[in-house]
Formats: C-alpha cells, structure tokens, sequence
C-alpha cells in the first residue's frame, strides 16, 4: 500500500475561507499538536486504523432501537430502568447531525474555523425542553466498565464538544450527558453464533468552558510557519524520531542483513 501528502482541505493562512475542522482533528490537536500541524498545515495524517466493525454494528443497532422510541415519543426501557425523566429527542435535522462530513456545525467567529461534529444521540426532557447528549460505547471486558479512567479523557472531551456545539445552535443543553455503554459477556458457556451485551447508562457532568481557548490555540498553531513541538506522550511522533535515529546511524541503507 503506498502513501502520499495529501494536497487538498489543508489550511491555507492566506485564505478567507472558512476552514472546516471535525471535533475529531480538535482532539487530534490535544494530543499531539506536532501530530495535528503535519496533518492539517502539510497534509501528512497519521496512518489509518482499523475499522472496529463490531463496535459499529452496536452503535448502529442501539440507534435503531432508540429510533423507535424517538418516532413514538416513548421512554426506552432503559430510561425507565435508570428512572430518567427523558425521551429520544426528535428533530427534522436529526439525520444531519449523525452524517459523518455533515454533523452539527458551527461558524467560530474568531477563529473563522467552521466546527463540526456528528452525534450519536440527543435525549430530552419534554418538561424543561433541555436536551441531553448521549454516546454510544461498546467493549468486551471481564469487570464492569466506566468513563473515568485516564485514557478515556478523549470520551469526555467529545461529550463537552457535543454541549458546545449544540449550545452555539441556540439549544437548551444540560451539562450531563450519557454514555450508553455496551459490554460484550465473556461469561456464557459457549459461542452459539451470538454475542451478549450487558448495556449501562453512565452520567457525565463536564464543562465546554475550554473549547474557546483551545480553538484560539488551534488557529495560533495552523497560521504558525513552524511546527509545534511534539507531546511528551505521542507515541507517532515518539516512532518518528526514533525510526530517524536507527535511520541516520546506518547511513540510509535499505537493507540490514
């Protein structure tokens, strides 16, 4: 498989335009400014992982069941379950806002960066007309599972960035979300051609009180001449430097046996 710069939708500091950025690159950003700059400045991304078919199946099968419930105005068992005064919100762009490339978007002023970020699900009060992001997740672990563990800060920002942007589109959004977790069972006796869930629904207060700021840094970054440096923690970039180094001490060879 061969790999190329990528030439196009890259960040030009003389244009006008607005520059399209998903909540995914932001969090590429906080990661790795290094990482992002190559990326978005000079059209080298990160090698592509691969698919996670499974956890999409889930993602796509939890929809469909919460679409019912969104068509017919009820509470899913699962609201009823954790008591949840909350029904699938229903909305004429509802489709839009799940659209990879499309999502819910916004014009950052500031920044003429045009945000963007595509929802797994939006639940509301039909009392208070406040609405609820929601996140689907799937695994397969023995133990129970969370949302607070260090490595899944990534979960959180999304869930805040989510708030943020649906806030900058005039909606009324709680602080809380939910994350609807889906954990594959590892415990029947066998296989049978079937996998079990266990699903949780998980709250999260959080705060989109840094989204500002981390797009003003965003746009500082993309107009620089000069690459940021790397994240103490970026393991590409930490691969990178070292594949540099074996590289330089033999001389550019391109074999070594």
């Amino acid at each position: 498989m061969s790999y190329s710069k990528r030439t196009k939708n890259l960040f030009n500091p003389n244009s006008r335009e607005p520059f399209k950025l998903s909540r995914s690159r932001i969090e590429n950003f906080l990661r790795c400014p290094r990482c992002f700059y190559l990326d978005r400045r000079l059209g080298v991304d990160q090698p592509a992982g691969f698919p996670f078919n499974l956890n999409s199946a889930v993602d796509h099968l939890l929809k469909k069941e919460f679409d019912v419930h969104r068509a017919r105005q009820t509470a899913h068992p699962l609201m009823k379950t954790y008591t949840l005064p909350l029904v699938p919100f229903r909305h004429e762009k509802m489709d839009e806002w799940r659209e990879n490339f499309v999502g819910v978007q916004h014009l950052h002023e500031p920044t003429n960066l045009l945000i963007t970020g595509t929802v797994d699900d939006i639940w509301v009060n039909p009392e208070t007309k406040e609405i609820h992001v929601v996140d689907y997740k799937a695994t397969s672990k023995d133990g129970g599972v969370g949302i607070d563990a260090e490595w899944q800060q990534g979960y959180r920002n999304q869930m805040e960035m989510y708030q943020w942007l649906l806030r900058r589109n005039g909606f009324s959004v709680s602080d809380t979300g939910y994350f609807v977790y889906a954990n594959g069972r590892r415990d029947p006796a066998a296989f049978d051609g079937k996998l079990e869930f266990t699903v949780e629904i998980f709250p999260y207060t959080g705060s989109s009180a840094w989204v500002d700021a981390a797009l003003q840094k965003i746009k500082a970054c993309l107009a620089a001449d000069q690459m940021p440096e790397a994240a103490e923690t970026c393991d590409h970039c930490a691969y990178r430097a070292a594949a540099s180094e074996v590289e330089g001490a033999i001389g550019g060879q391109t074999t070594l046996f």
